[in-house]
């Protein structure tokens, strides 16, 4: 029943997390000023095929997490099918109900606040994700995969050189390349870095409440 508990905790963190990241994503998208590094290549390979970026989104972390489960082991855990399933349609939703607030059309000072707070959101959601230890988008395993075979390197400096690989070929096939990129790939490894032991803290009271004896 403990680990049952435990479990479902640390599912609905990964949930929160998850979506507090894909709001994220979709105010960058809005701000139309660059979008991060991973939506960038989602948003290309839309720009190539005509499908829409969130199935594209969730396409991609498909074929990251079959490569994965292949190639790994222990990385793969039911939240890292969680954000493969839920991702795209998050997505999807956030710009259905953010539509009518902000776009390209919007002044210029709406759209950078919508990249700044974008920017911010995306890592706070993304740290809360890493730190359910519930599983992990493939894409962003990607970073915490390589920086645990490489050892010596930080996850900061590994995510930031990831995100500019995945900017390189999402602008090759057309993606959005803006200001809000440039951003995203400089400083969502950082933040990422800097908020995991906090969430981490927090996640470990809240589980410690729910074990301790009624």
């Amino acid at each position: 029943m403990k680990k049952r508990r435990e479990w479902l905790i640390r599912l609905g963190f990964l949930t929160l997390g998850l979506t507090i990241a894909h709001l994220g994503v979709t105010l960058f998208l809005r701000s139309d000023l660059g979008t991060d590094a991973f939506t960038v290549f989602a948003n290309g390979l839309a720009h190539a095929t005509g499908v829409s970026v969130g199935l594209c989104h969730s396409g991609i972390q498909c074929v990251l997490i079959v490569a994965m489960a292949l190639f790994t082991q222990g990385y793969i855990k039911t939240g890292s099918f969680v954000c493969c399933i839920l991702g795209g349609p998050i997505i999807d939703g956030f710009t259905w109900l953010l539509g009518g607030l902000v776009s390209g059309g919007s002044p210029m000072a709406a759209r950078a606040l919508a990249m700044v707070a974008g920017c911010a959101i995306l890592s706070i959601g993304m740290a809360l994700v890493i730190a359910s230890d519930a599983g992990t988008g493939p894409n962003d395993l990607v970073a915490v995969i390589l920086t645990d075979k490489l050892r010596r390197f930080q996850f900061r400096t590994v995510r930031v050189a990831c995100d500019l690989l995945f900017i390189l070929a999402g602008w090759l096939l057309g993606g959005t390349v803006g200001v809000g990129t440039v951003a995203a790939a400089l400083l969502v490894g950082p933040v990422v870095q800097f908020f995991r032991p906090l969430h981490q803290r927090m996640l470990d009271r809240v589980l410690a409440k729910a074990h301790a004896p009624s």
